[in-house]
């Protein structure tokens, strides 16, 4: 399998990212009863395979894009839905309702997440070889994940929530961590970043976490306001190596 040794010099533009094309699909699913629509794009049969989680916007063309530029670099991946099909917020009131009621509704939020592997699986997806990542709010639901037990390789997140709810604890984690994170980030702070280095370290969960000087939440959404190049780019390529070592290739 290839990989783009010099990533990091491309998918730090915009004009590069946005170019992605979308070579997978939509993918109606059900969990609990209820329907939700993912994407699954796939560059071969048996392909490591990486689980993707959205951010408060909901499943939509970025995470997709991502999802492709993971493809062209040879992985599998399923972009999940936790919000319900056709559920794409696009006000703040909307994006803290779902959100919120995830956050509320650990046992849920936990049982979408086993709902997406185990329709990734069913499409081909390689769940013996798996690693989650996600954004912003997909970034707290991927740190849920690790620490429900999930038997992942790794999980990962980019500017994502980083508190630990009452009650839980990193115990169970199979996986190892990777956190990036913006220093500038008002929204998670330094001292939420600290808080989980140490609750990480006191259970011995292998981790590594990194920060960006200068990036905001949400710096990698390319694009916006918040988007800082350096940090995306530096983020990305970080993830890359992590995918290379961590997964069976």
């Amino acid at each position: 399998m290839k990989y783009l040794s010099m990533l990091g010099t491309i998918v730090g533009i915009s004009l590069s990212i946005s170019s992605v094309a979308q070579a997978g699909e939509i993918v109606k699913y059900q969990v609990n009863g209820l329907d939700y629509e993912g994407y699954y794009t796939s560059p071969a049969e048996g392909a490591p395979m990486v689980l993707l989680v959205h951010d408060w916007d909901g499943l939509t063309d970025y995470e997709m894009k991502r999802a492709e530029m993971l493809a062209e670099m040879g992985y599998s991946v399923f972009a999940a839905d936790l919000f319900g099909a056709g559920i794409r917020p696009t006000e703040v009131t909307d994006k803290k309702q779902h959100t919120g009621e995830l956050y509320k509704d650990r046992e849920k939020m936990r049982s979408l997440l086993e709902g997406a592997m185990s329709k990734a699986k069913q499409l081909g997806g390689n769940t013996d070889n798996s690693v989650a990542m996600g954004y912003c709010f997909g970034g707290a639901a991927v740190l849920e994940m690790a620490r429900s037990g999930a038997p992942l390789k790794g999980f990962a997140t980019f500017h994502g929530g980083l508190n630990t709810p009452e009650g839980q604890d990193y115990s169970k984690t199979q996986g190892s961590i990777l956190v990036m994170h913006g220093s500038a980030d008002s929204a998670i702070t330094m001292d939420q970043f600290a808080n989980l280095a140490n609750e990480l370290e006191s259970t011995k969960v292998k981790h590594e976490m990194i920060t960006y000087s200068g990036a905001p939440h949400a710096f990698t959404v390319f694009g916006s306001e918040r988007y800082r190049e350096d940090a995306d780019t530096k983020s990305w390529d970080r993830f890359s190596n992590y995918l290379a070592a961590t997964l069976n290739n």
